[in-house]
């Protein structure tokens, strides 16, 4: 019978630690299992991964085709409802006051509200996208919950303006007749008549 005196571990299930450098007859003497001298013989001696002694890598040997949007990914940052239960009740929670708690670190596209946990006390709560489950939990509390407006970017905004200033100036403007055309006319004229 199983009691709590003869509770054993599974035979197999536990094995005898290597112990390194006991004698030639440990089996793991002299070297400790690291073979002769080179790099890995060493103290700190580790090679990187995909390293291969200098020789040009395999990763750099084969060629690099075709696309993918990896460059083009927008990173949130994810914040949790159990993080925001540090602020005050009744405190406008936005990226700036994350970022200064620490909450939200590095370059991100904006902020995520995620449903992890639960909300003690009313917040309004101000991000770029919001889980279900947070926007339920938010209300619950009693709190509010509001969506950043997207921005522009600045080059895409220049370049609207100046293309309306453009079309302005261009409706404005008459155009002028070209005056190589009216040159051939009156030469093909004068061909003509002779």
């Amino acid at each position: 019978m199983m009691r709590l005196h003869n509770l054993r571990p599974r035979p197999g299930a536990r094995h005898r630690v290597k112990r390194l450098g006991c004698g030639e007859s440990s089996g793991h003497g002299k070297t400790s299992g690291k073979g002769h001298k080179g790099q890995k013989a060493r103290s700190g001696g580790s090679i990187r991964l995909g390293f291969e002694g200098g020789q040009m890598p395999l990763i750099r040997r084969l060629p690099k085709r075709g696309f993918n949007n990896a460059a083009f990914h927008k990173n949130f940052a994810v914040v949790n409802l159990s993080d925001l239960n540090d602020f005050k009740a009744g405190t406008t929670v936005n990226e700036q006051l994350l970022r200064e708690s620490k909450l939200v670190r590095g370059n991100v596209a904006g902020v995520k509200v995620l449903g992890d946990g639960e909300l003690k006390h009313g917040l309004t709560i101000e991000a770029d996208k919001f889980s279900t489950s947070a926007r339920e939990k938010i209300e619950k509390a009693g709190g509010k919950v509001t969506l950043r407006e997207a921005k522009l970017p600045e080059s895409t905004t220049e370049a609207d303006t100046d293309g309306a200033a453009k079309a302005e100036t261009s409706k404005a403007k008459p155009k002028k007749k070209s005056t190589t055309s009216a040159r051939s006319k009156s030469k093909a004229s004068k061909k003509t008549r002779k």
